[in-house]
C-alpha cells in the first residue's frame, strides 16, 4: 500500500446528472419521441401542399389537437378547424376526395400555418403561459414568412392570436396583414355574426 492511502473500503458513489428536457422548435413543449414524431408527420403532410407561390397566408394561434382538424391531414373527413377553414375560404369538400380539396387549397394560393405548429398537449408545461409562448415563437415566425413563405398578404385567423396580435402587425412580414376591424378573424360563427362570411368578404375586397 502506497504512504499517504488509508487502509479500508471505498465506497463510489454515484455520478448524479440532471436530465436535459428537450424543447420542440415548433413550439416550446417538451420534445418527448411521440411529440417529434407527430411534428413531423404534420409537417409532412403540409409539405405537399404548399403553393409555389402563396396568395394567402392564413395565420392562426396553434395547431388543432385532433388530427382530423388538421387541415392538410392525409385521410378521413374534414372537422373541427379545418371543415371551418374550408367553408372560410369558400371551398366546398363535398363529394371530392381529401387529395382534391387539399389541391384546389393549394390552387387558390392559399396556405395554413400557426405560430405554435403543434398541438398545446398541456398548458401547464409552457413557461409563462401561451401568450409567453406566442411571444417566443414570432421573430422565428416573422423570418419564416418575410424570406420562405414570401405571401402577399398574411390573415390572422382565430380569436387566441389576439393576445400578440400588435407584435404581429409591428413585425417585418414583407407584406401586409388583414384583419376584421383589429382583429383576428373568426373562424366560427358567434352572436349572429358569420364569422366565415366576414373572412371571404375580406378575401373579395382584397382582389
Amino acid at each position: 500500500m502506497r504512504a499517504g492511502l488509508k487502509s479500508g473500503p471505498y465506497k463510489i458513489l454515484p455520478i448524479m446528472t440532471n436530465p436535459i428536457a428537450l424543447v420542440c422548435d415548433g413550439c416550446g413543449q417538451a420534445a418527448t419521441a411521440e411529440h417529434i414524431a407527430r411534428r413531423l408527420q404534420r409537417l409532412e403532410w403540409t409539405t405537399r401542399y404548399r403553393p409555389v407561390h402563396i396568395h394567402t397566408l392564413l395565420l392562426g394561434a396553434f395547431s388543432p389537437l385532433r388530427d382530423e382538424e388538421f387541415l392538410y391531414r392525409s385521410g378521413g373527413e374534414f372537422r373541427g378547424e379545418a371543415a371551418q377553414i374550408l367553408e372560410a375560404v369558400g371551398i366546398s369538400p363535398a363529394g371530392k376526395t381529401r387529395d382534391a380539396v387539399h389541391a384546389e387549397f393549394q390552387r387558390a394560393g392559399f396556405f395554413l400555418t400557426h405560430v405554435l405548429e403543434c398541438p398545446l398537449e398541456d398548458e401547464g408545461n409552457l413557461q409563462g403561459g401561451i401568450q409567453a409562448a406566442l411571444k417566443k415563437r414570432l421573430a422565428a415566425v416573422a423570418t419564416r414568412i418575410r424570406r420562405s413563405l414570401k405571401p402577399k398578404r398574411v390573415m390572422a385567423i382565430t380569436e387566441e392570436l389576439a393576445v400578440v396580435l400588435d407584435d404581429i402587425v409591428a413585425m417585418d412580414l414583407g407584406c401586409p396583414v388583414l384583419l376584421d376591424h383589429g382583429k383576428p378573424f373568426l373562424l366560427e360563427s358567434r352572436a349572429g355574426e358569420n364569422g366565415a362570411a366576414r373572412l371571404r368578404e375580406a378575401l373579395a375586397a382584397a382582389g
